[in-house]
């Protein structure tokens, strides 16, 4: 390949955003998964020569540029995105179905994979365990925008996204633990088990560590600024400096952003940001997560088709079967002693654990001499083609065929008609806000409000006629607004035991009641 120069990688960067954008653009009008969309027509370019995509298709189908383009130039954007906008209240509710997911989960497929691939598929140890955590991470795009456009429960994306996070993290330690250490473990026995152990730990641990001290820290900043394009450079740094800092120190830098990031999007929303920064915050990560993501699937699908197969067609459909096999063992395992968990969802999070553009990157890192590096190569690649395109587009038939949490008649209209309610009512808001602080007389500002005071009343009246003629969503709201009294009571629980006014028993006691009550609403 010719020798390129910073000009002409930044002309193919952007024609390639340019090429992303428009298939994107195209799926979303038609209202496809556009990750998919990516990748098909990915690995149609790949596959058909045009002349003047050559030199871009050599470009960055080179594995040093796809994995610094993926893992350390998007991987911390998507995740600290994703988690940026992740409710902490919600994500400590289903604390016990993403924690056995993405850990119990993750782990329990690594070894059934890892297993695997040693007894049946022939490969090397090391290789074995290299693809089992590389078939542990999941990729949520897909599902997730599936799940948007049908109006799936709100709990059962929580818990695909939690898990998808988190289980990224561990499956990138698992990565480098078999990749690089795993037979000098085995040499030393069991002393080299628990020194695994330990070294797992350890990793996961200062993740957690640096990502909620940078969490912490950034949220405190945002405190001393009123100021969103200020702050939203504050989210890159974090969402960077997180990652970087903690794998410069040998930690899990996808765990410190996942911790850092949602810390910022919770803590620091609540205490230093203003509804203007959260919107400007937000808009900014929604169009970073789509650009980065458009490219990412198209990279793929442009990677695939760089791979030679040789001959290996059984291999790969045995190892896509052993995949899919370790995932549903792993799901239904993992949350078969959770209570009241819908057996419809365990079905959708199984189908839907898709294998995506980190599994590649990773696969693409493993140095040159790595022993079974092409057949790792050939493997992941079909897994993740496969887990993309089949998987992919039939999540929406198998959601719909369950009947998951079809939307009720009335509810586009509802939904239409309470965001205006929540406008009018932060625009009020605003307007106090903004009347205190550059000292606008009252008569204008009470004028204004007047206006959007009777906007409000009028679409008020238009959601109690709604209620009217649909019961069934009345009941709907009226469940809504039970489940968020009872998150009231938790916390008023919490805040009694943190001052000491009651005792610790006292406090698990009734919080479990509350629980309980959370989770019996969820599946009336």
């Amino acid at each position: 390949m010719e020798t390129l120069d910073l000009h002409n990688i930044f002309v193919m960067a952007l024609f390639l955003m340019m090429l992303a954008a428009g298939i994107t653009a195209i799926a979303k009008k038609f209202k496809q998964p556009y990750p998919i969309a990516l990748v098909i027509i990915g690995a149609i370019i790949g596959l058909i020569k045009f002349p003047v995509l050559e030199p871009l298709k050599n470009f960055i189908t080179q594995g040093e540029v796809f994995h610094f383009v993926i893992v350390t130039l998007f991987l911390p954007a998507l995740l600290g995105e994703a988690s940026l906008k992740l409710p902490f209240r919600e994500m400590r509710t289903n604390k016990i179905p993403i924690i056995a997911l993405a850990f119990g989960g993750t782990l329990l497929s690594f070894l059934l994979v890892g297993f695997s691939g040693y007894y049946l598929l022939g490969l090397s140890v090391t290789a074995a365990f290299v693809f089992g955590s590389l078939m542990s991470a999941t990729d949520p795009v897909s599902v997730l925008s599936i799940f948007k456009s049908i109006g799936v429960n709100k709990r059962l994306a929580i818990v695909v996204e939690g898990e998808s996070l988190f289980n990224d993290g561990m499956a990138v330690v698992l990565f480098q633990l078999s990749a690089f250490y795993l037979l000098s473990y085995i040499d030393l026995g069991w002393a080299g088990l628990g020194l695994g152990v330990w070294t797992f730990v350890k990793v996961i641990f200062l993740g957690l560590i640096v990502g909620g001290a940078l969490g912490y820290g950034f949220s405190i900043l945002t405190k001393f600024y009123d100021d969103y394009p200020l702050e939203i450079i504050f989210s890159i740094v974090l969402f960077y400096g997180s990652y970087l800092l903690a794998e410069s120190i040998h930690a899990s830098g996808v765990i410190a952003v996942v911790v850092a990031a949602m810390i910022y999007g919770n803590y620091g929303a609540k205490i230093g940001m203003t509804p203007t920064t959260k919107l400007n915050i937000g808009n900014f990560w929604d169009v970073a997560a789509l650009l980065a993501n458009s490219i990412v699937f198209l990279m793929v699908g442009l990677e695939i088709t760089r791979i030679g197969i040789f001959n290996k067609w059984g291999m790969i459909f045995a190892a896509i079967l052993i995949v899919l096999i370790a995932r549903s063992a792993a799901v239904y395992a993992s949350l078969f002693f959770i209570k009241k968990f819908p057996q419809s969802w365990k079905h959708i999070i199984n189908w839907g654990g898709l294998k995506g553009s980190l599994s590649i990157a990773l696969a693409l890192s493993l140095p040159y001499d790595f022993e079974g590096r092409d057949e790792l190569l050939v493997l992941t690649f079909f897994v993740v083609l496969f887990s993309l395109v089949v998987q992919g587009l039939s999540v929406k038939p198998l959601i719909k065929f369950l009947g998951v949490n079809p939307k009720d008649e009335g509810s586009s209209e509802y939904e239409y008609l309470l965001a205006k309610i929540y406008q009018y009512d932060a625009a009020i808001q605003e307007i106090h806000r903004v009347r205190k602080k550059l000292f606008i007389t009252e008569p204008l500002s009470n004028e204004l409000i007047k206006e959007y005071e009777e906007k409000k009343l009028s679409v008020e009246k238009q959601v109690q006629e709604l209620y009217q003629n649909h019961m069934e969503l009345k009941e709907k709201q009226k469940k809504l607004l039970l489940k968020q009294a009872l998150y009231a009571e938790h916390e008023a629980i919490s805040h009694l035991n943190k001052d000491e006014v009651i005792s610790n028993e006292i406090a698990d006691h009734q919080q479990t009641e509350i629980m309980d009550l959370l989770v019996n609403l969820d599946e009336e």
